[in-house]
């Protein structure tokens, strides 16, 4: 083979050659570097795998606790829950037992409240049958005795009795001819009495609604019916409950209360307005809401006390001396306000005190409180004078204001100079024109007088004067009072008003008599 021709093809391969050994050199080069990077990228994945799983078992951790706490709070909840529940029924269950154990014992002390009951019963049936056998035995020896001592036979005394019982009989004829004479006239001078009566209204018409009578206002004149009641029931519990007596009339959307008290008619004016709010008008009813009205307008009484103190500079009283001060709000004396009176008093008394340079605050204390017995004067004996002197002791006023109102009416020496000038503050605020009125006080003298005639009788538990006197209304208490007394009652009651009272016309005893049996639902 020729040289010239191996030469060029050895270096063509060796080139190639050459260049193929680079091209293996670049490859594996290549190769470590992209083994390089593939392993540290794998190293990252791993790594980057490992950090998020051991995240997601933190969280998984975590979520498993948030979880299990979850459970125990709800866990115990239920269990405090089931807890206060168990206690609840036990409490129940022990009151249950206490009350079961009250209600055996109390049936057991009943049952032997009823045996010695019966025992005594049976004791005092023996005992009264013993004392009946006695009194008929000394019924005869007594009528014996009488007839030997008389000298009457039977049949005298018999006429004797006949002859006082005819006396008695021929006395009730007269009276009941006196009355329907009386009734006679009274018809008579209808016409006359209306033209007095619209005279003496448009006279002073003020004054004769505060002292006499009260209006309430109807929304319709159907509650006029509901008032009333079935058989007159509801009208009966008020007036029995109030004292005042209630005129359903032809008078469209209102009715009157009449009563000489004006306390008796503002409970009843407020207790009527209350039951006609509430739509409820029953006995039971009624009662309940008459008893909430006292108990409100005692506090009202309480706070005019305070504010009439407060007017006139008075800031140390005793609550109980405001509380009777503020009930004379309700009170008259001869047609006169007697809390106006007293606050009246107070003022000209003070304003003297401070002219004559003496001690202004003792003269209105004791001017103010000069009439506070006239509160109490209808429930407890004595006069009004008295009575006040011995509450303002007992509440801690001291003597000098006791000296200042103790002889505003002169019954004894002036203790004080201030009290000469509580005396002559009385006089001008009574003796002023317009002040008082002679003629309702002695008629108002005339109904208490009545009330006070039937309260002395025993067994009697409230007595009230109606239609302006010309009825008495009395309940009495069922067990002392039998039906039979009731009537004998009344007529007794009758006789003592005919000879202690002088009035005009007549006058109605109605003595009512109720029982009743109250149980409790338990």
């Amino acid at each position: 083979m020729d040289i010239t021709i191996l030469g060029p093809a050895i270096a063509t391969f060796i080139a190639a050659a050459a260049v193929f050994a680079v091209w293996i050199a670049t490859r594996k080069r290549v190769a470590a570097h992209t083994v390089g990077r593939a392993q540290t990228e794998a190293s990252r994945l791993v790594r980057d795998a490992e950090r998020d799983a051991e995240n997601l078992r933190k969280e998984a951790h975590l979520a498993a606790k948030e979880q299990a706490h979850t459970l125990l709070q709800d866990s115990e909840r239920q269990t405090r829950e089931q807890r206060q529940e168990l206690e609840s029924v036990e409490h129940q269950l022990a009151q249950k037992t206490q009350e079961l154990t009250e209600h055996d014992r109390k049936a057991k002390q009943f049952d032997v409240t009823l045996q010695e009951r019966e025992q005594r019963a049976a004791e005092q049936e023996q005992s009264l049958t013993e004392e009946r056998r006695r009194c008929e035995e000394l019924a005869q020896e007594q009528q014996q005795a009488l007839l030997r001592v008389s000298g009457l036979t039977a049949e005298a005394a018999k006429e004797l009795v006949i002859k006082q019982i005819e006396q008695d009989a021929r006395r009730d004829a007269a009276n009941l001819v006196k009355r329907l004479e009386a009734e006679a006239r009274e018809s008579a001078t209808a016409k006359a009495k209306q033209i007095i009566t619209q005279a003496i209204q448009r006279s002073a018409p003020e004054h004769a609604i505060e002292t006499t009578v009260s209006v309430v206002d109807l929304p319709s004149d159907d509650l006029k019916g509901r008032i009333i009641g079935r058989e007159g029931r509801n009208i009966r519990a008020l007036e029995q409950a109030t004292g005042v007596e209630l005129i359903v009339d032809d008078t469209p959307g209102a009715i009157i209360l009449s009563s000489f008290d004006p306390f008796r008619r503002e409970i009843a004016k407020q207790s009527i307005e209350r039951l006609i709010a509430d739509g409820r008008i029953h006995p039971a009813r009624i009662e309940e809401v008459v008893e909430k009205v006292k108990a409100e307008l005692d506090e009202h009484v309480l706070k005019e006390g305070e504010a009439a103190t407060f007017e006139l500079g008075i800031f140390d009283m005793n609550p109980e001396i405001h509380k009777l001060m503020g009930r004379l709000k309700f009170r008259t004396s001869y047609g006169q306000n007697v809390l106006s009176h007293s606050k009246e008093v107070a003022y000209l008394a003070g304003i003297m005190a401070k002219e004559l340079g003496l001690d202004a605050a003792t003269t209105v204390r004791g001017a103010f409180v000069h009439d506070v017995g006239k509160a109490i004067d209808r429930d407890l004996q004595g006069t009004h004078l008295t009575l006040g002197i011995d509450f303002l002791r007992q509440h801690g006023e001291s003597q000098a204001v006791i000296d200042a109102m103790a002889a505003h009416h002169m019954d004894i020496d002036w203790p004080s100079l201030e009290s000469m000038l509580v005396q002559a503050a009385d006089a001008i605020s009574a003796a002023r024109p317009g002040a008082r009125r002679d003629i309702l006080e002695s008629y108002i003298k005339r109904l208490e007088k009545l009330e006070g005639i039937a309260d002395s009788f025993d067994g009697v538990s409230k007595a009230f004067a109606l239609q302006a006197g010309r009825e008495i209304r009395i309940m009495v208490e069922s067990e002392k009072i039998s039906d039979e007394e009731a009537v004998w009652l009344s007529k007794d009651i009758a006789k003592r008003i005919e000879h202690e009272l002088q009035y005009p016309g007549q006058i109605k005893v109605t003595v009512i008599r109720e029982t009743r049996a109250v149980d409790y639902a338990r």
